[in-house]
C-alpha cells in the first residue's frame, strides 16, 4: 500500500525516541545501571511505537478496502437501478452496457451490445457544436431531454476510456419555460389618426354611432387574441397581451389596420389607426414607454401602420395609405414658439439639410435662416458644394442677395465654429447618416428636426425638438407655417419667398401631388410675402443635355408586374440623380403605370428614385433595401457599382412587397 494510504508513520516518532536514547546514553557515564535501564526502556518504546503504527495503518487500510467495496456496490446498484436512460460506450462509440429505461426510450428489442451508438443517437453534430462533456438537449417524440455525457478512465490495458451518457427528461421544465416566455407582457398603444377630422365631417347625431362601431371593432379584435384592452381617451386605446398573443398579431400582420380602413360610414372621412408595440420581456413600465415611442414612430411615418420594436430597430406593418392632413394648427404654433425659444438661448445656429441637397432642403434652410436673423442671432447654412438641382437658385442668390451667401459654410467650417451652446436644425431629413455633414450631428448636443418624410428606422438620438409631419407636402411648407407663429412680422425678402416656394413646387410637382389645404395656405402666405411664380419657374429650367438624358431614361424603361416601370441612366454625370428623379416623374405619365423606379450610377453607389400615383407605396418598397421617403416619392442608395445587381435587389423588394398583400 502506498504512503498516501497511511494515517500514521514511524518517522513521526523519531524525535522523541531519539531524545530518550540520548538521555539513556548520558546516564551510562554517571550510573551504568540507570543507563542500561534507560536503553532497555528506549528499545521497548521503539518496538511498541512500531507495532502501534503498523496496527493502526492496517486498520485504516482495511477500512478503505471495505469502503471501496461498499462504494463499488453502491455505485453499481445506483447505475443498475437508475430511473433514467443510461448507456456506456467505448472510445469508438460502441455500446458496452445500457439499462432498461434506455431500451424503452429508443424502443429497441434486440441486444445493442457492440452496436454503434451513433446509429441510435446521432452524436456527430453534437460533438461538433459542443465540448465532449457539455450537456445538450434533444427532442424525442415530443419530449425534451437533456443529455449529460461523462468520460471515465479505465485501468484495462486493452480498452481506452469509456463514455457514459444519461438522459434526463426536462419536458416539464421546458414547458414551464415556454409558458413563461409566451406570457411575457407586451403593450400596444392604439391611436385613431384622424379622429377629430372624421367626427367633424359628420352630423353630430351620427357621432355616437360611429364611435360605438369604432370602439366595438377594436375591442373585438384584441379580444380574439386574448388581450386586455382599455380606452383612456376618445381616440386612444391601451392593450396588454402575452407574447403568444403578440405572435398571433404579427402572423395576422396587424390586419386591424385594414379592418378599420374598410369601415363604411356614409359621408365620413376614412378612419385609420396607428399602433405602437413594445418588444416582449420588459417590465410593464418599460413596455409602456417603448410602445409610446413606437407610436411616435408610427405617427411620424404618416400613420395607418403598426410599428413594433425589435431589439435596436423597428418592424413596420401597413403604411399603405397617404398621411391624412391635419387641419388643426395648434402643433405648428407650439413648435414655432418652442423653436423661437431655443434660438434665443443659443449662441450660434446651424441649419443643415440632406446630402445632394434639393430645392426643398435649401429653400426650407433659407427660411429657417430668416427665422434666426429675425431673432438677432448668428445663423449659418451648411452646404459643402452645389449641384445641378440647386445651381439656378444659388446663382440667383449671388446676384440678388449676396449677403445671404456669406451665411453658407462647409461642414468643416461649421465643425470649427460649433460650440456646446450651439443649435443644429436639421431640415428635410431626419437620418444623421444622410445629412450634408454627419459629423456635425455628433458634435452639437442640441438638435432640432424639421421634416416631412415618413420616419425611418434611423433617427436622431434625443432631439430637443422634433417636428416630423408626413402629411405636409414639403419641409418648406412646414417652415413657412412656423414662420407665421415665430414672429408677428412675417418678414421675408422676395428671394427668400421664392426659395421657399420652389421647395413646395418641387415636392408637389407644381401643386399636383400630395397637396393639401395647408399647402395652398402656405403658398398664399409666400405669395403675399413677394413670391413670384414666373421667377420660381425659371429656377427649374433645364439645359438641352438634361432633357435628352430624361428621354434616354424613358426609352430604356421596361414594364414589370403589368404596372411598374423600371429604367436606368447608364452614365455618370453631375446631375444624374436629378435626371433620374425627373424621369421617374415622367414615367408616371404613361397610361397604366402606377409606380416607377429609375436607377443611376454616381461614383460607387447606385441611386434609385421611386415615384407612384398613390396606389403603391414606393416608401415601403425602398425601405426593404435601406431607403425611405413618402408613399408616392422615395429614394434609396445601394453600395455597388453594378446596375444589374441593384436592379435585381429592387425587383426582389417589389415582389416581396406585392406578396405581402399590398392593395393595387
Amino acid at each position: 500500500m502506498e504512503n498516501d494510504t497511511k494515517i500514521l508513520d514511524i518517522k513521526d516518532f523519531i524525535l522523541p525516541l531519539g531524545a530518550l536514547a540520548l538521555v539513556s546514553i548520558a546516564l551510562l557515564t554517571k550510573d551504568p545501571v540507570l543507563g542500561a535501564l534507560g536503553l532497555l526502556a528506549t528499545g521497548y518504546a521503539v518496538y511498541a511505537s512500531y507495532r502501534k503504527v503498523a496496527g493502526k495503518n492496517e486498520e485504516f487500510i482495511d477500512y478503505l478496502e471495505h469502503m471501496n467495496e461498499d462504494f463499488d456496490q453502491l455505485t453499481k446498484h445506483a447505475i443498475f437501478s437508475m430511473p433514467f436512460p443510461l448507456v456506456i460506450a467505448d472510445d469508438q462509440d460502441k455500446i458496452v452496457w445500457y439499462n432498461t429505461p434506455f431500451i424503452k426510450l429508443f424502443k429497441e428489442e434486440n441486444s445493442l451490445i457492440g452496436s454503434s451508438l451513433n446509429k441510435i443517437v446521432d452524436l456527430t453534430e453534437r460533438k461538433k457544436d459542443h465540448k465532449e462533456e457539455t450537456a445538450f438537449s434533444m427532442t424525442l417524440e415530443d419530449r425534451t431531454y437533456t443529455v449529460y455525457p461523462n468520460e471515465v478512465e479505465t485501468k484495462s490495458s486493452d480498452r481506452k476510456n469509456l463514455k457514459m451518457y444519461y438522459w434526463v427528461d426536462t419536458s416539464r421544465y421546458e414547458d414551464l419555460k415556454k409558458f413563461a416566455e409566451d406570457n411575457k407582457p407586451v403593450v400596444a398603444i392604439v391611436e385613431v389618426d384622424n379622429h377629430d377630422e372624421a367626427m367633424d365631417s359628420i352630423d353630430s347625431n351620427l357621432r355616437p354611432m360611429v364611435q360605438a362601431k369604432l370602439d366595438s371593432t377594436i375591442s373585438q379584435y384584441f379580444h380574439e387574441v386574448n388581450a386586455i384592452l382599455r380606452k383612456f381617451d376618445q381616440d386612444t386605446y391601451l392593450a396588454v397581451m402575452s407574447q403568444e398573443s403578440f405572435v398571433e398579431l404579427k402572423k395576422r400582420r396587424f390586419d386591424l389596420l385594414d379592418i378599420i380602413r374598410s369601415l363604411d360610414f356614409e359621408n365620413i372621412l376614412p378612419l385609420t389607426l396607428s399602433i405602437g408595440v413594445s418588444r416582449p420581456g420588459l417590465t410593464y413600465m418599460e413596455s409602456y414607454k417603448e410602445a409610446d415611442t413606437s407610436l411616435d414612430v408610427a405617427l411620424g411615418r404618416g400613420g395607418d401602420q403598426a410599428v413594433v420594436r425589435i431589439h435596436d430597430s423597428y418592424e413596420f406593418f401597413g403604411g399603405k395609405s397617404k398621411a391624412v392632413e391635419k387641419r388643426n394648427k395648434v402643433k405648428a404654433r407650439v413648435i414655432g414658439v418652442a423653436l423661437r425659444q431655443l434660438i434665443d438661448r443659443s449662441r450660434r445656429v446651424f441649419v443643415m439639410g440632406h446630402g445632394n441637397a434639393d430645392m426643398d432642403a435649401i429653400g426650407s434652410g433659407i427660411g429657417v435662416l430668416r427665422a434666426v436673423a429675425n431673432r438677432g442671432k448668428e445663423g449659418y447654412l451648411v452646404l459643402n458644394k452645389s449641384n445641378p438641382s440647386i445651381d439656378n437658385l444659388l446663382n440667383r442668390m449671388d446676384k440678388e442677395q449676396p449677403s445671404l451667401r456669406e451665411r453658407f459654410v462647409t461642414g468643416a467650417q461649421a465643425q470649427d465654429m460649433a460650440t456646446k451652446d450651439s443649435l443644429l436644425i436639421m431640415v428635410d431629413n431626419h437620418k444623421p447618416s444622410f445629412t450634408e455633414y454627419p459629423a456635425l450631428v455628433d458634435i452639437i448636443p442640441n438638435i432640432v428636426v424639421i421634416d416631412h418624410h415618413r420616419r425611418g428606422k434611423e433617427f436622431v438620438d434625443n432631439p430637443v425638438l422634433s417636428y416630423v409631419e408626413p402629411y405636409a407636402s414639403s419641409t418648406s411648407e412646414l417652415v413657412t407655417e412656423m414662420l407665421t407663429y415665430m414672429s408677428d412680422d412675417f418678414h421675408l425678402t422676395n428671394f427668400e419667398a421664392d426659395a421657399l416656394m420652389s421647395g413646395i413646387v418641387v415636392d408637389t410637382k407644381n401643386f399636383t401631388y400630395h397637396t393639401g389645404v395647408r399647402t395652398f395656405e402656405a403658398a398664399s402666405n409666400l405669395r403675399r410675402a413677394g413670391a413670384d411664380m414666373s421667377k420660381v419657374r425659371v429656377l427649374f429650367e433645364d439645359d438641352y443635355d438634361t432633357i435628352l438624358a430624361r428621354a434616354e431614361v424613358v426609352h430604356h424603361a421596361k414594364i414589370y408586374f403589368d404596372y411598374i416601370a423600371v429604367s436606368y441612366l447608364d452614365r455618370q454625370a453631375a446631375n444624374s440623380v436629378l435626371v433620374a428623379a425627373q424621369a421617374a416623374n415622367e414615367l408616371l405619365d404613361i397610361h397604366g403605370i402606377k409606380a416607377s423606379f429609375v436607377l443611376t450610377k454616381k461614383e460607387k453607389t447606385i441611386h434609385i428614385s421611386g415615384r407612384s400615383l398613390g396606389e403603391l407605396s414606393v416608401q415601403l418598397i425602398l425601405e426593404k433595401i435601406g431607403g425611405g421617403g413618402h408613399l408616392n416619392m422615395a429614394g434609396a442608395q445601394i453600395e455597388t457599382d453594378s446596375l444589374d445587381e441593384a436592379k435585381d435587389q429592387l425587383l426582389h423588394a417589389i415582389e416581396e412587397y406585392l406578396e405581402e398583400g399590398a392593395e393595387v
